[in-house]
């Protein structure tokens, strides 16, 4: 009963925060007062009540608060997105909701995911064809040939990738441990080849790519996903020692590579050229403060793809790095939130795909938000549910439902 107390005054939060965020917008139209916003924030407002109110009302046992953090960021990426651009705003709010769709339908329509443990030849190939329609097919954006088009739209194979390598390597890793004791440490080992040599070319397509961003997310999930099955730290120790040559190998033959790791550097040497981005990103977020310049009062349009990479920049400039901090936050509570649930899990297969999925949001966060502010290099992915994006909102969505139905079927928990 507190559970359901605390989980309806943040539902109450989050409706505050949308009527603030869009009221707002209603006053700094460009034409007067802006009715459009008003639209949006009430059609907000009234999705995420209504998915809260169906996994509330018709799946009680699993944990609601993953849901609640995912509406938060996205309605704070909504705000900014209608602030930047009103048009890409009403496309991401279609996303939204084709992605708030997808996560009920996962939680209703799908069947137990123990089952689903035993087709690994099928996440197999779907990894590997995802992962070079890009190299085959894609077409250059911003530097990285990942994109590619499908009846008038673009989408990111790798983003789909994430999805099948995940369920791959869970259903790969999940029969790790069995009969252990009756098996040498070399059969043990022999184990994780097929698995490691899937990850290797997936690592190789996205660098061939230059997609450096998706190549640190997979090996990030990869690691994680490895010492959860195996608990075997010396494991880690060896893929990290292996990243590494496999980065200095690819720095030594990739010009993007290098270009990279020199703007990391010194990013001011490149600030009229190559480092443009990421000093604009820097300047935006240094002017804004802690408390930021207000809504409409920046000039967040000053730095470079802001509705998908940048976002954060623009974010932290108008509402100040403590919002930003706070995003930070939120996404740390919906990881934590996320690795509970492999707790509950009722087979080996659910908690890995739990693992996985949950590694592979936080991760990507955490790298985009790196790279923004300098911490490590840039790479060129997005903020998930915060950035414009139909690929991202749409894989982040039917991962969050995977992990909210295995919570549903393991435990009731509060």
């Amino acid at each position: 009963m507190e559970s359901i107390k605390e989980e309806r005054k943040l539902l109450r939060y989050t409706y505050l925060l949308c009527i603030v965020l869009f009221v707002n917008m209603f006053f700094i139209g460009k034409d007067g007062l802006d009715n459009g916003a008003l639209i949006m924030g009430v059609i907000i407002c009234i999705l995420f009540a209504y998915s809260h109110f169906i996994i509330r009302r018709f799946f009680p046992d699993g944990d609601k608060y993953i849901l609640l953090f995912s509406n938060v960021l996205a309605v704070i990426g909504m705000g900014m997105l209608y602030r930047l651009d009103s048009a890409v705003a009403l496309k991401q709010l279609i996303w939204y909701t084709v992605g708030i769709a997808i996560f009920i339908l996962v939680v209703v329509l799908f069947p137990s995911l123990t089952n689903f443990g035993k087709y690994k030849w099928f996440y197999l190939v779907c990894t590997l064809v995802l992962m070079s329609l890009g190299s085959l097919f894609g077409k250059e954006v911003f530097g990285a040939k990942n994109w590619i088009s499908v009846g008038g739209f673009s989408l990111q194979p790798t983003e789909f990738g994430k999805l099948s390598l995940v369920a791959y390597l869970a259903a790969s890793l999940q029969d790790y441990g069995k009969d252990i004791k009756q098996k040498s440490e070399l059969m043990k080992l022999k184990d994780l080849i097929e698995p490691g040599f899937v990850v290797m070319i997936s690592l190789g397509l996205m660098v061939l790519q230059k997609d450096l961003g998706s190549a640190l997310l997979f090996f990030a999930v990869s690691v994680t996903m490895l010492y959860i099955a195996t608990s075997k730290f010396r494991y880690v120790l060896v893929c990290l020692g292996l990243f590494m040559v496999g980065g200095f190998i690819s720095y030594k033959l990739f010009d993007h590579v290098r270009l990279r790791i020199m703007i990391w550097g010194d990013p001011w040497k490149y600030g009229y050229d190559q480092g443009h981005q990421v000093v604009q990103s820097l300047i935006s977020i240094a002017s804004g403060g802690l408390f930021g310049t207000g809504l409409g009062l920046g000039y967040p349009k000053m730095v470079p793809v802001r509705n998908t990479d940048f976002i954060f920049a623009a974010i932290s400039e108008e509402m100040g790095i403590l919002m930003g901090l706070a995003i930070l936050i939120l996404y740390f509570l919906l990881f934590y939130r996320c690795m509970r649930v492999p707790v509950y899990g009722k087979d080996k297969f659910s908690r890995l795909l739990a693992v996985g999925y949950s590694t592979m949001i936080a991760a990507q966060a955490l790298v985009i938000v790196g790279g923004v502010v300098g911490a490590i290099p840039l790479t060129g992915i997005t903020l998930p549910l915060v950035s414009y994006g139909g690929s991202s909102m749409i894989v982040t969505f039917f991962s969050l439902g995977i992990i909210q139905k295995i919570s549903e079927e393991g435990q009731s928990y509060e």
